[in-house]
């Protein structure tokens, strides 16, 4: 199993080449369901979350092609359509439940494993299943299986509001609804920027959606939805991640394709912490104001506020701030489990539920560490960028899923890390 050793050895400069967003990408690749002809997804972030939708889709019965080294994504559904999402595929990752909306819309019915991904919360399917009822689907629980169904094949339009601005509900709400009878309206809907590239993606290939990017989206269903090419956006998860390695470790990098519209909130919380951050021609440019990072408190919300995507990535800035600093977690229960392994590298930190009390200390001191998800695996390397000594980042397969070439990105950079297999 692969490792990735971290040696602290002072500040970074240059610059990091951000990637399209692994989360709008695993939304828009589903729609190559929605249509018989080709959808081209450009910037396609190179991962193995991409790899397993790609296999899923394939199962299913789409054909997809990586172009110009797996950076544009060809694929296209023209011929019969296997309705049944396996287990086997489906387990791997959260995001397969995306193809449940696009099945229903294209063939009326659907049998969708229950998914799997990062253990940090239920995540439950409930929102899911709400919204798809809504639009006329069928739907039960058998076997660990969600079996859907469309009674006359065809959803319908309908007025949904949901309990909890869900994102992927929303998504899957909108690619069932750009193929159902009629207008739909979707209140609470979540309003990320993944969102909205997937509303520009359905309406390049032909639908009729407006709001989008507010809490109330409309869908006016159209008969069929033709093929189209589409960039992926810039990933702001990975953006707000590599903004946060100079402010760990001093000095100054640009991170290439990066725009403060996409972390406006957590730039703001940056500025506070006293990390200077400037938009370029060509980025975002990030440096310390002073030799002191400042305590800050942070709130996860859904967006526009400050995501739990980068609330442990946060934690490791905040472990040598001057002051306290308490992290509340209000989207994911369970999320602090980067925390311990912190702890182990000289942080003082405290977690009381949904709540983690971080005391900044004057230094980090490497350790092997375990990574337990995707967003922690990410976390622990930054801290130990930043610590004396030598950081052991185990377990971190995790990092495939969601960084592309993060150990290439941070040695263009100045950054003392390799990754080695046992």
């Amino acid at each position: 199993m692969d490792r990735i050793i971290v040696r602290g050895n002072g500040p970074l400069s240059g610059q990091i080449p951000i990637a399209g967003a692994k989360n709008a990408c695993l939304a828009l690749m589903p729609a190559t369901l929605l249509s018989e002809e080709p959808l081209t997804l450009t910037n396609a972030p190179r991962l193995s979350d991409i790899r397993t939708m790609t296999d899923l889709l394939a199962s299913l019965g789409a054909e997809v092609t990586q172009l110009q080294e797996g950076k544009v994504l060809a694929s296209a559904c023209h011929g019969e359509i296997n309705p049944v999402a396996d287990y086997d595929i489906v387990r791997k990752m959260r995001a397969s439940n995306l193809v449940l909306g696009p099945l229903l819309a294209r063939l009326g019915h659907a049998v969708v494993s229950l998914p799997g991904g990062c253990a940090i919360g239920a995540r439950p399917m409930d929102i899911h299943i709400d919204a798809l009822t809504a639009l006329g689907a069928e739907i039960e629980l058998k076997e660990g299986y969600l079996h859907a169904k469309v009674a006359g094949g065809r959803l319908k339009g309908a007025v949904h509001e949901m309990r909890f601005a869900s994102v992927g509900a929303t998504e899957n709400f909108l690619m069932a609804a750009a193929l159902a009878k009629g207008t739909s309206v979707l209140k609470n809907a979540a309003r990320e920027p993944e969102i909205v590239d997937l509303a520009d993606c359905l309406r390049a290939m032909g639908a009729q959606i407006s709001g989008d990017g507010t809490s109330t989206i409309e869908i006016q269903g159209v008969d069929r939805l033709h093929g189209a090419t589409h960039p992926v956006v810039a990933d702001r998860i990975e953006l707000g991640t590599y903004m946060l390695a100079p402010a760990i470790c001093g000095g100054e990098v640009e991170c290439l394709g990066g725009k403060i519209a996409l972390v406006e909130s957590f730039c703001e919380k940056l500025d506070a912490a006293g990390i200077h951050v400037e938009e370029t021609r060509d980025g975002i440019k990030v440096k310390r104001r002073g030799d002191v990072v400042n305590a800050v408190d942070v709130v996860t919300e859904p967006y526009p506020g400050f995501p739990t995507d980068l609330q442990a990535q946060m934690m490791a800035l905040l472990c040598t701030a001057e002051g306290t600093s308490v992290l509340e977690e209000k989207i994911f229960e369970n999320r602090f489990m980067h925390a311990p392994e912190l702890v182990r590298m000289g942080a003082n930190i405290e977690v009381h539920g949904g709540h983690a009390t971080v005391h900044g200390v004057k230094k980090l001191k490497g350790a092997p560490v375990m990574a337990t998800d995707l967003r922690a695996s990410v976390s622990l390397i930054l801290a130990g960028l930043a610590a004396e000594g030598e950081t052991i980042v185990n377990r971190v397969y995790h990092l495939d899923r969601g960084y592309e070439r993060l150990v290439r990105k941070l040695k263009a950079v100045g950054a003392d890390i390799e990754r080695v297999s046992e």
